[in-house]
């Protein structure tokens, strides 16, 4: 049975992609910084085998143990998705230090640190897919999110470059960017009164949120060797048309009468 290590699984994303990984006959290890036991429960109530882990991804003493555990129980992992994450709504000239450095750590440290200790493995054995959890984002510039859009191109510059490495060694690196979904994060930020559902519905041509099934089922498709066997370096938008539509918003609209 192949083992996925999934971050930031207790909920949301994380969640719906072990979910669906989980219906595909892996096993998993869900990792997260708040317990994910709740969530491991549901999974093995339908039948997976999967193990909880919390801890910070920005550790590298946690990363270094989980590697461990990983390699102690199973040799390596088949998979890992990089998902773990946190979202930053901040002028530019208002983001402090500190709130620059946080969510760097989160989306683009910790990212290293596992396909480093997770990706030795990988290597060792000369199989392995990583899906990075890029966005939007991270193709564009999105007002008040300097940090976030920042860490997100690293993310896919650290993709493209550790393909352009491993591919050859027999592990593949993707990622994918998603646009807006429908989480616990989205209620966050949209809750700050920063946003309205309108402003994202709007502007994405498909007229909708994503939801988190139609990302997870992007990932399970990087992750499968017999599907994306030769697919590498890859940043696949899952935004419902997002990046690609340089309409101004009320000639989108027109388009859907």
């Amino acid at each position: 049975m192949p083992v996925a290590v999934v971050t930031g699984a207790a909920q949301g994303l994380g969640y719906a992609t072990a979910a669906l990984l989980a219906q595909r006959q892996h096993a998993l290890i869900l990792v997260d910084l708040q317990p994910a036991d709740a969530a491991a429960e549901r999974l093995r109530a339908a039948g997976a085998s999967v193990q909880a882990l919390q801890g910070d991804v920005v550790d590298e003493a946690f990363a270094v143990d989980l590697a461990a555990r990983v390699a102690r129980d199973h040799g390596a992992a088949d998979v890992l998705v990089n998902n773990a994450g946190v979202s930053l709504i901040v002028p530019a000239e208002d983001t402090t230090l500190a709130q620059w450095q946080r969510v760097m750590s989160v989306n683009l440290q910790g990212p290293f640190l596992l396909c480093k200790h997770l990706g030795q493995q990988m290597l060792a054995r000369r199989r392995g897919a990583i899906v990075n959890v890029a966005s939007i984002a991270g193709l564009a510039g999105i007002s008040h999110r300097s940090a976030y859009n920042a860490s997100k191109h690293g993310l896919i510059g650290l993709t493209r470059t550790l393909a352009a490495e491993w591919g050859g060694r027999g592990v593949r690196v993707n990622a994918v960017c998603p646009g807006w979904i429908k989480t616990e994060m989205d209620d966050a930020d949209r809750g700050s009164g920063r946003y309205a559902d309108s402003d994202i519905i709007n502007r994405v041509p498909m007229a909708r949120f994503a939801r988190a099934e139609d990302v997870a089922a992007a990932i399970a498709f990087l992750a499968d060797e017999a599907q994306s066997g030769f697919v590498n370096g890859v940043t696949l938008p899952v935004d419902g048309g997002w990046s690609s539509d340089a309409s101004w918003e009320s000639l989108r609209l027109r388009t859907r009468a």
